[in-house]
């Protein structure tokens, strides 16, 4: 790993010289050959690239200087797979504008899966038995509400039914994995696992009550603008198991928005790999880092990519790892039948589970795949207005204010055998993939794999626009501490204090453009 490493620092360099002598051979191997560029790639189905697509890719995804138009094709943020914009609450849930006819069909199993209302054991209604005993909620649909983003509760009246708390304690140096260089040792809480359930089947107890209690402080802007930040406190409150561990790290999170995912998938492991800085060896302040995960599937390190802190390698496993955690389901990847429930709460793991009956699983290998192929083929809605010359002057202090240093505007997917929907795509999400540290006051001080307790992955920024329409509420963060995009942009601290700064320091007309250009994302 020490070695793959050192490449990694080195991979600008190593890139081009890869280029160049290729090209100087005439060669037409693949770019991504080197073992450290390789890893993580979910696919084992990829056409390589060869040395003149790599030139073409480079050329078509580079910064524009123009911004007195938009970019050609950018528009279509999906690609080929970029679906019609909705005007309804829908927007989020259409199949990738390029699926084929029969797929259509495995979409729909598989939303209806998604959306399906799982019931406690024992049911006379055997394929949907095996709630719990624990969970968050019934349905993956409760969290990803319209495939949108969650929410923190809005009133003591409000659940907390799509965001809830992690949990561990510090690892010991045997709780580290050997094969991840840098990798955090962190332990389940002995009581409560990983993460806290606020709700329990019948004759259970809930795990806890989340509270939320915010303070405002005032951001006056360069214009005279006075903008409120909510600084929240969480409490595990009602705990239904006796205490959390002495050296228990809690986490908030919000249920993220699912477009897109397969298109986040189908990023070349490399092209995330190759913008990694982690010595800051430019000097711009940003230094970027994969995060790199253990893959309970393929049975090796690969790149994280998913969930707040890119906790996760796959679809599919961050689809198994939710089934169990979230809605207690049992699954080929997650096994247990009792879900999250520790060897300490005696009653919940000798509960009657789904999987006592003829089933191996509470939901079986072909169930899961539905899922996750719904998961990856959820289409991203086209860019609206990209030709408004309030929207083209906000892109312009969006790339001046070098925003793009972590939200990178676009990539170009794989070519993969097996997924038409996902192969060679130009797509523009705004996100580098990779791991910044955003400072203390959005730190959790909690790590998972290699990020660090201030560590965060940089989110897509496509649909953002469309958050009010989608899930009712602009809220923000991994916390949803922040009520408006702009709420969200001075909570940013860390590697992104510069930017944070130049936007507190802009005319009103540049904010006002900068605004406008993220809402037509």
């Amino acid at each position: 790993m020490k070695k793959n490493m050192r490449c990694l620092r080195h991979r600008k360099w190593t890139k081009r010289s890869a280029l160049a002598l290729a090209a100087m051979v005439g060669a037409t191997v693949a770019v991504a050959d080197e073992p450290v560029w390789s890893l993580g790639d979910p696919h084992l189905n990829t056409v390589p690239r060869t040395v003149a697509e790599a030139a073409r890719i480079e050329a078509v995804t580079a910064l524009t200087t123009d911004f007195t138009k938009p970019q050609r094709f950018e528009e279509k943020s999906a690609g080929a797979a970029t679906v019609r914009v909705r005007r309804d609450a829908d927007a989020f849930s259409q199949s990738s504008g390029n699926i084929t006819f029969e797929d259509e069909l495995n979409f729909k199993v598989g939303n209806g899966l998604f959306r399906k209302l799982w019931v406690s054991s024992p049911s006379s209604t055997l394929a949907s038995d095996g709630l719990g005993p624990l969970f968050n909620a019934r349905s993956c649909q409760r969290c990803h509400i319209k495939d949108g983003r969650g929410h923190p509760p809005e009133s003591a009246q409000d659940n907390a039914i799509s965001m809830f708390l992690r949990v561990s304690i510090p690892g010991a140096p045997q709780d580290a994995i050997s094969e991840i260089e840098g990798y955090l040792a962190s332990r389940p809480d002995p009581t409560y696992g990983t993460q806290l359930q606020d709700f329990a089947v019948q004759g259970h107890p809930s795990e806890y009550r989340l509270e939320i209690t915010y303070e405002e402080e005032i951001v006056t802007l360069a214009d005279g603008v006075q903008v409120s930040l909510r600084h929240p406190t969480y409490v595990a409150a009602d705990l239904g198991y006796g205490p959390l561990h002495p050296d228990a790290m809690l986490s908030p999170r919000v249920a993220p928005q699912m477009i897109g995912l397969g298109l986040l998938e189908a990023i070349p492991a490399a092209d995330i790999l190759a913008g990694a800085d982690p010595e800051d060896r430019d000097g711009d302040g940003i230094s970027g880092r994969p995060n790199v995960v253990w893959s309970a599937v393929h049975d090796k390190p690969m790149l994280g990519r998913f969930g707040w802190k890119a906790g996760n390698p796959t679809i599919l496993e961050q689809s198994a790892s939710a089934f169990v955690g979230d809605i207690g389901i049992s699954n080929p990847v997650f096994t247990a039948g009792a879900g999250e429930c520790t060897d300490l709460q005696a009653d919940c793991k000798a509960a009657v589970h789904g999987d006592g009956d003829d089933r191996i699983y509470e939901i079986d290998a072909e169930g899961l795949d539905l899922v996750t192929f719904y998961s990856r083929n959820l289409g991203v809605p086209a860019r609206r207005d990209v030709a408004d010359p309030q929207v083209l002057r906000g892109k312009e202090v969006f790339n001046e204010t070098r925003c793009t240093a972590c939200h990178t505007p676009s990539f170009v997917t794989h070519r993969l055998n097996e997924q038409p929907e996902q192969s060679f795509q130009l797509i523009w999400p705004y996100t580098d993939m990779l791991l910044h540290d955003m400072g203390p006051d959005l730190a959790d001080n909690r790590p998972e794999a290699r990020a660090t307790g201030t560590e965060w992955r940089t989110p897509p920024l496509w649909g953002i626009g469309l958050t009010q329409q989608v899930s009712g509420h602009t809220y923000f963060l991994h916390d949803g501490r922040a009520r408006s995009i702009l709420e969200a942009v001075l909570w940013h601290g860390g590697e992104a204090s510069g930017q944070r700064d130049a936007v507190v320091e802009m005319s009103t007309a540049d904010r006002d453009a900068l605004i406008a250009y993220l809402e037509s994302l």
